[in-house]
Parts: structure tokens; sequence; C-alpha cells
């Protein structure tokens, strides 16, 4: 053992011989070990994590070891005369669990291994590609003799054994460092992106964030191994398009070589994000208070970092990447022209509610009489912090912030650079997320972001992570796109009941008192406890409804005949109540879904016709291109969503002639004595933005 310390001085490569892969081929691993970490690379099949798992269900586990200093490679194993044995008892009642970093840095280092029979001596070859590989089941290591001869990678072929490893590292050499951004810049040359002689300014602001990145974070982000790194599996695409519409995507990652499901992709420090804590360590914690908006703080930084500091800002070249706010698009960005081609979509409602909260929050804390430009106007100069810059940020904040969930003090919403280049899909399970710095065992306290590969990619496809399961009118409002094909689509529908009371028949001259609904107090003082309204938006999927929905109709619809004398909170309403309230409850919700197809001015073939016609479609601006493919979107839901209820009650037999309903209506109108409440109270669109955390409050 004290040999192998001495040896650990310098970086060495082991050769290992056991017998714990499961895989039948002949098990030869490789270690190499340097002064302050280890990896793995594994058996001839490169099955890593197979061969540490057997390992760690054995009793008893010896090993030969061959070690070769690096400091001397042209040394041939054969002739090293460091052979020594060890020996480690498992505990087989501790079950080896396998973090995520193992499979990353096995494969650094087979490309570590890589590089050595590159750059290495032939003499070296012979600790990778042995020629006498075969290993008795017993567990004894078998070290090549020095007769042994080592067959050249290129003629590799079959399976198993020496073969095997060879074709395995022959295929995973990849192409030489700088090839990929070539081949890029070759096709984009292709598609008349590099028309002229001078440099793409997108390229040489992707080359300055990488370089920041790689100073200001010590990130390893090139696409040649060193020692103790990985290549970067990820490269910086200056245009994505979406697949099924083609229209662009701004900014995205690919990969640069075949990337494999749990593949560690990315890994930043939050000492480069945009935090809460960064705005109030910038602008001072007396000026930001601690109780204010994370959106807020980090806005106003935001603001502070592009405009006033400039060119003298850490964040330069991160700066230099986010986009205009003609580049993304959201609906709160737009004009009333542009708006107009959505009439009809809840999205226009929730736009003018975003456009309006937006200004009363710049008033409040930044623009208003008595706030921070008038307190700290060195801080806060107007000719900076204009209303127009402050909708830039809060464009940056809703279509690039992330929050991370796994932080030791609690969910914090970040401005993440790099990874926030990521494009969206509604079918990836990656999120992005925090983690303590350091390995499985040793921690240095600090905190950074990280993400994961869901699934395989080959080389140059486009990487995608999930923003979370949106609509498509969330994605309209908050980051500038909508999706042909989104699981999580849905259109809200408003639910308006209000059960007649006696004060509503005094009201209304036209009214009786058969118009009177019996049940009507009980019903809003229940639904009020519940902290619902009598005017409720619900959103309708394509093929389903909420269940909260249906069981409030199934409530707003009891009749004396129903209830026989109990009180309402008697009844389980997840259940049916009776068939004449459930013809009710579920004809109300097809009523309410053809009142809000009646709402577009045009109808879904119409939209079909200008999308059809590619060049009256092209002649249109992207955001009414935008708009007209999601107003289609909408009604084709809203269409599946009707012919599903029909079909539910003609399959239940209920009876939906002749109803007789408890009163009110399911029009999404406004009802009689509802308009003293100023409308509807709450919109589904509201209720999906506190719980992301926005501070929004669309009234």
């Amino acid at each position: 053992m004290e040999e192998l310390l001495e040896l650990l001085r310098v970086p060495v490569v082991l050769l290992l011989g056991c017998s714990g892969c499961s895989c039948g081929r002949d098990p030869i691993g490789i270690l190499v070990i340097g002064p302050h970490s280890y990896w793995l690379i594994g058996c001839a099949c490169l099955h890593v994590a197979e061969i540490r798992d057997q390992h760690s269900r054995s009793q008893d586990v010896v090993v030969e070891v061959a070690a070769v200093p690096l400091a001397s490679a042209a040394v041939p194993l054969a002739s090293c005369s460091s052979k020594i044995m060890l020996q480690r008892r498992a505990k087989p009642e501790c079950p080896y669990s396998e973090p995520p970093s193992i499979r990353a840095t096995s494969m650094f280092s087979k490309a570590l291994a890589i590089l050595l029979l590159n750059t290495g001596s032939a003499g070296l070859a012979h600790a990778f590609v042995p020629a006498d590989a075969s290993l008795s089941k017993a567990g004894a290591s078998c070290v090549p003799s020095s007769s042994s001869t080592t067959k050249p990678l290129a003629m590799a072929g079959g399976e198993g054994g020496e073969s095997e490893w060879a074709k395995a590292l022959k295929d995973s050499e990849g192409v030489a460092p700088g090839s990929f951004e070539k081949e890029m810049q070759a096709k984009m040359k292709g598609l008349g992106g590099l028309k002229s002689k001078n440099a793409n300014p997108k390229l040489s602001a992707n080359a300055n964030l990488v370089e920041w990145l790689a100073e200001e974070g010590d990130l390893y982000l090139a696409d040649e191994s060193s020692w103790g790194e990985a290549p970067h599996p990820l490269a910086i695409s200056t245009e994505t398009v979406d697949e099924l519409t083609n229209e662009s995507s701004g900014r995205g990652l690919l990969a640069r070589r075949s990337v494999n499901d749990g593949d560690e992709l990315l890994k930043i420090p939050m000492d480069l994000c945009f935090t809460k804590k960064s705005a109030r360590k910038a602008f001072g914690k007396e000026v930001l208070d601690r109780d204010i908006n994370e959106y807020l703080a980090i806005a106003c930084q935001l603001v502070r970092e592009k405009n006033v500091l400039g060119e003298k800002s850490r964040w330069k070249p991160y700066m230099d990447v986010l986009p205009e706010v003609d580049e993304v698009n959201p609906t709160f960005t737009w004009s009333d022209e542009d708006l107009s081609f959505l009439e009809g979509s809840p999205v226009v409602a929730a736009t003018q509610s975003m456009q309006m909260k937006l200004k009363r929050e710049y008033d409040a804390l930044l623009g208003g009489e008595g706030a921070l430009c008038d307190k700290y106007p060195d801080l806060f100069p107007r000719e900076h912090f204009t209303y127009e810059n402050w909708v830039w940020a809060f464009t940056m904040l809703f279509s690039r912030a992330i929050r991370l969930r796994n932080m030791r003090q609690g969910e914090t919403l970040a401005m993440v650079p790099y990874a926030d280049l990521i494009n969206h899909s509604a079918f990836s399970g990656a999120y992005v997320d925090a983690r303590e710095v350091g390995d499985w065992l040793f921690k240095t306290g600090g905190e950074e972001v990280i993400l994961y590969a869901d699934r395989g990619y080959r080389k140059m496809e486009q990487v995608y992570i999930s923003y979370g399961p949106k609509s498509n009118a969330d994605l309209l409002l908050l980051y500038g796109f909508a999706l042909e094909r989104n699981p999580f689509n849905s259109v809200d529908v408003t639910v308006s009941i209000k059960p007649r009371t006696k004060a509503d028949i005094s009201e209304d001259d036209g009214a009786s008192d058969a118009d009177i609904d019996p049940l009507a107090e009980e019903k809003i003082a229940f639904v009020e406890d519940a902290g619902r309204k009598t005017i409720v938006d619900f959103p309708c999927y394509a093929d389903r409804y909420p269940t909260e929905m249906i069981e409030y109709l199934r409530l707003m619809q009891m009749t004396p005949e129903d209830t026989r004398g109990r009180p309402l909170g008697d009844f389980d309403y997840s259940r049916t109540i009776s068939a004449a309230n459930e013809a009710a409850a579920l004809s109300s919700v097809v009523d309410a879904v053809k009142r809000q197809l009646s709402k577009y001015p045009t109808t879904e073939e119409d939209d079909a016709t200008i999308i059809k016609d590619k060049g009256l479609f092209r002649l249109l601006n992207y955001k009414q291109r935008m708009a007209i493919r999601h107003r289609r979107n909408e009604k084709r839901l809203l269409k599946r969503t009707i012919a599903a209820l029909e079909k539910q009650i003609r399959r239940k037999g209920l009876d939906t002639e002749d109803l007789q309903r408890a009163g009110g209506s399911t029009l999404g109108e406004v009802l009689p004595g509802d308009e003293k409440l100023g409308g509807k109270q709450r919109t589904a669109l509201e209720d999906r933005l506190e719980k992301m955390g926005l501070p929004v409050d669309l009234r």
C-alpha cells in the first residue's frame, strides 16, 4: 500500500481485473487516479455501474493492480514492477447507490483514455487494450505478459473482449476540437446566415459568453478533453426554429456529440446568477427591502446592469446575449392592432390586465412620486429606469427566469446565464435545478445550478427542457410563442352561476317570485366559505374538464328535490347527486363552452384557410401569424370539449330537454346583482400565475 501511495503523488493509470460484470464479456476495467480524485473507465463493455454495483454486493473484492505512472508513459505495462494486491470488504447490508455524477465522470474517463491513446506511446496502449484479457470466473486478475501484442485500433471489430473495448474507444474518439463550431458555421453559410465576410455578431456574443463563464465561473465549456475535465457536450446555436411551424425560436443549445440519458449537461455557480440576493447586494440592503418581491428586485438589477453600468457591468457578456423585446414578443408587449388578431380569446383580457399591472408596479416602485427614482437618483437615474426598460426587464424575467426549488434556504427565483438559452418542449422531463457543490461525500458549502439529460440526444440535435405544464395561453402571454402540439393546452371558460335571491328579484322588475332559488342564500354562503365566487373561470382541455368545475356546477344546480331537507354541506359533490342534477351540470358546461366559442369573430375553418394560403400568411408579421394559429387551436380544443361532453351525456342516458335548473346562467355573462362586485373576481390564469410566484393581480 505504501508503494501505491508513493505512486499517487503523480496521476496513475491502473488496469483492473475482476469478475464483477454481469454482461458476460471479458471484464477489463481501467482506473485513473489523480492526487485528489479518481475515475473508473469501465470494463470491456463499458458497464461501469454494473462493476461497481456487483462489487457492493460482494463480501470480499480482490483485484490485482498494475500501476503505470503517467510520467513514465513510455514504459510498457508488462515491464512495470508495481503489482499491488488490494482487498476491500463491502457491507452487504448497505447496497451501493450510484450518484448521478458517476455516469458523467465515467464518460469523461473514456474520453481521457482516448486522449492518452492518441498522445501516448504504444507501450501505454497495452494498459488499455491488452491482447489477452481473459479472466477466471473466480475473480483472479490477468495482467498481459511482455510477449503480448496489441492489435491496431483500426482493425478492431467483432464482439466482446479486446476487440469490443478497442471498438468502443475508436467510436468514441469523436471529432477534432472546434470542428463542431466550424460545421455549424458552414451550415449557416449554406442557409445564407453568413453572407458577409464580417463576423456574425451573434457568434461573437456567444464566444464572449463562453469565455466569460470560463473566467468568472471557472467552468470548462471546451469541446476537447483536459486533465480532470470532460469535453462539454453542448454548443450555442445562434438561431433555432420550431420544427412544425418553421418559426424562429431564437438561440438554443445543441448537442456537440451524442448525449446519453442521465448525462450531466451543465452546471453554473450561483454567484453568476441574478437573484433577489444579488439585487439587494448591488443596490444596498437598505435600498431594496428584504420583503421586496423577487421579480421586482431582479428587474431593477437587470435595468442597472444593461443600461446604467453598460460596458462596466460584470455581466456584460451575458447582457449581450439577452434578446430585445421584439425578439421575444410576449403578448403584453403587443400593439392593439396585433392584439386584435386574438379577439375572442381569453388571452386578450389577461394581456390587458398584465399591462396595467406592470404599469402600476413601475409607478409604485420606481417612477411615481416619492418612489426609488426620487429617493435615490444616483442609483436609479430616470433616464435609464424608464417604463420601456422596465418592460424589457420583465420580458426577460417572464421568459427566462428559473425557479430553483432545491436551495438550502428554500425556493429561489434566478436568471441563470447559459442555462436560460435552452428552449422549451412540452414533452421534455428535464428541469433546471440547484444542488450543493461537491461530490456525494464531501460538500463545499456552496450551491450551483445543474441540469441532467432526460433522454439521449444525437449530434446536432437541439436540447430541450420543460418550462412546466403550461397552456398555450400561458406561453403566449409570458414567453411569446405557442405550441402546435401541447398536451397541457387549455382554454379558460367562464362559468357564471348566480342563484336568484329575493333581493335580486326586487331589483329586476321583469322577474317573479317563481324565479327565486330557495337555496340561493345557502349556496352563496357555501361558495364563499370555499373561497370561490359566483363567477369563476375554469380551464377546459381537449377531451376533459377539471373536476372542480363539475363539482361547482353540481352544487349550484342543487334543488330542494335534490336536498330533501338536508343541508348542502352533507353532500359529496365529487359524485353524482341525481340524474336531473347531473344533466343540468353537464349541460351548463356545454353552454359555457359554446358561449366561449361564439366570442370569436372568425371560425376555425376561416383560420385554416388563412394558414393554408402560405403566400398570404407570410405577409403577416410574426405576432399576427402566432395569433391566428393560437385562436384556431383554441377553437379546435373547444369543439372537442363539446363533443366529449355530449358523448358523456348520451352515454349516461341523461335527459337534457326541458331541464328545470336551479337558476342563474352559465353563459359567461355578468348577471343581475354581480355588477356591484366588479365582474369576475379571479381568473384561472391568475390562479396559475400565483402558483408560479408571479407578482400579478389580474383584475
